[in-house]
């Protein structure tokens, strides 16, 4: 699944040219940001104990571990423009490899230029509609782009044709509760979730998050 642009995740085989594995590592790369949407990207271990600190680092600007500065979106956008330049040149002559395409639109998730990410997965998209995990992405990036409804709709596209998918479940759980305070429609994907795949190694991760929106839905209780 996949929410967490910063938390780790455990690779699955890519799809497609997705670089990494499936929608949920992606989303490690960018769909959480804070918000605790990724399924991978949620406890899989522990995260490293803080550096200490150093004496050259100005106070109060964040720092990567190790005592990096954290760079800024545009230094990221600048990071990310540079890395797509060559397989920008490679699409001019082969517009239709939805490897290149997913590959330029992982580029730009993983320094969190979605909008951009979003453009080359539609791209991808139009070349192979059926990739699910592609369509799983482009919803998280549309969701991160603040266009919360077009990325349930697209959720609901993969849905239709895999009712049991783990991470449009996961992520239709998310983007309810997180993007329309939708408690109920959460614990129901969730719920879903757990009753299609009840061996999901993150199971426990699910019932919390299902417990915590119970909270906010006592009618479900």
């Amino acid at each position: 699944m996949a929410i967490n642009p910063t938390g780790p995740s455990a690779p699955t085989p890519p799809p497609s040219g997705l670089p990494a594995g499936r929608v949920y590592p992606l989303a490690a790369a960018a769909l959480l940001i804070g918000l605790g949407i990724g399924y991978f990207g949620i406890g899989a271990r522990k995260a490293p104990p803080p550096a200490a600190p150093r004496a050259s680092s100005p106070p109060g600007k964040p720092t990567l571990p190790g005592g990096h500065p954290k760079p800024t979106i545009e230094q990221m956008q600048a990071m990310a423009d540079a890395k797509v330049a060559p397989l920008l040149e490679k699409l001019k002559t082969d517009p239709k490899n939805t490897a290149l395409l997913n590959q330029i639109a992982g580029t730009y998730l993983a320094t969190h230029q979605f909008k951009e990410a979003a453009d080359y997965f539609r791209k991808s998209l139009e070349w192979n509609p059926n990739d699910n995990s592609v369509r799983t992405a482009l919803a998280s990036d549309l969701y991160y782009s603040g266009d919360t409804d077009n990325a349930l709709d697209e959720l609901d596209k993969v849905l239709k044709k895999d009712p049991n998918d783990i991470d449009a479940l996961f992520n239709l759980g998310m983007i309810r509760f997180k993007g329309k305070n939708d408690a109920a429609g959460a614990i129901a994907a969730w719920q879903q979730l757990l009753k299609t795949h009840p061996d999901l190694d993150r199971k426990l991760t699910v019932e919390q998050l299902i417990a915590k929106a119970k909270e906010k839905s006592p009618a479900r209780n």
